[in-house]
């Protein structure tokens, strides 16, 4: 069996990634499953998603303790602790980082373990498709020319998903002639198979099913949302061009996070440690005062202090 885990942000593709590589698997006469793990927030917020597949029937689920491949699809998580990047990497372990900086560059940043290969996949889909999102299918090239499998059935895998979720047919020829790009462009590394403890539930807990007045959910602690800094989930940020402004407030109305406040002279203030950049203020400006610049530069993307 070989097994794949992406990370990234909310919106940014990796789930969808994830279903082409298991799609192009099973295309290519593989047994596969995929399947991704997100919490409450949404978008900007890390995710996983994990793909297996074999010749075998695959009886494991959830979590991947041991992959072969990690792709990520954004490397501030690289210095995010909770997206937990290194759980189970090896010295075998390929690992794809979406970032124009070389291999050795993102090794000295990060210290993790790895055959490290990159490519700058979000210039690539700025640069075709104008959108910082649009990865789902160059990502799962990549994890499809990583992983051993052929062109063919991921030109039909992408189709397939991306037509699943209402992408229209010049659109999708688009992403697979970009992603065809991608997966020609991307270093081959070659497979290594080591032989992995298999991962086994040491302990079981059925749960007790209590009354509704027992079960019900409280808030414990309020006021609390402070102190998770999410300014590192942004790629764009929104600037101010001060002379621009009118101060009419609607940043600080459309501000769907509440990290814009406005300064005696009515000019917005943005609390860039938790702006999650989802670019609504700038949208919305009437006289286009905030303007969005790529967070990014060298492939090193902000983080809060």
């Amino acid at each position: 069996m070989y097994a794949v885990r992406f990370h990234g942000r909310g919106g940014q593709g990796a789930k969808t990634a994830s279903r082409i590589l298991g799609t192009a698997a099973f295309l290519s006469g593989y047994q596969a499953q995929d399947s991704p793990i997100y919490g409450a927030e949404r978008r900007g917020a890390p995710v996983s998603a994990f793909t297996r597949f074999g010749r075998e029937p695959i009886r494991e689920r959830g979590g991947m303790a041991h992959p072969d491949l990690v792709v990520v699809a954004d490397a501030s998580l690289l210095e995010d602790p909770a997206a937990r990047l290194s759980d189970g990497i090896t010295e075998q372990t390929i690992l794809f980082v979406n970032s124009p900086l070389h291999a050795e560059q993102i090794r000295a940043q990060s210290a993790l373990p790895g055959r490290i290969t990159t490519l700058g996949v979000t210039e690539i889909a700025l640069q075709h498709f104008g959108q910082r999102e649009a990865i789902s299918a160059l990502l799962g090239a990549v994890a499809a020319r990583l992983a051993g499998l052929q062109q063919e059935p991921l030109r039909q895998a992408i189709a397939r998903e991306l037509g699943d979720l209402g992408v229209a047919p010049p659109i999708i020829e688009r992403n697979q002639t970009v992603a065809l790009m991608c997966y020609e462009s991307v270093q081959v590394m070659a497979r290594e198979s080591v032989a992995l403890p298999a991962t086994i539930a040491t302990t079981f807990h059925t749960p007790v099913y209590e009354s509704p007045s027992r079960g019900t959910a409280r808030i414990s602690a309020t006021g609390n949302s402070v102190l998770r800094e999410t300014g590192g989930w942004r790629t764009f940020r929104p600037v101010l061009v001060a002379d621009k402004c009118n101060g009419c407030w609607l940043c600080f109305v459309y501000c769907p996070d509440g990290v814009i406040s406005m300064n005696t002279d009515d000019r917005p203030v943005i609390d860039y440690d938790h702006c999650k950049g989802c670019q609504i203020c700038v949208h919305e400006c009437p006289t286009h005062a905030l303007v969005a610049e790529r967070e990014q530069e060298g492939g090193v993307a902000w983080t809060a202090r």
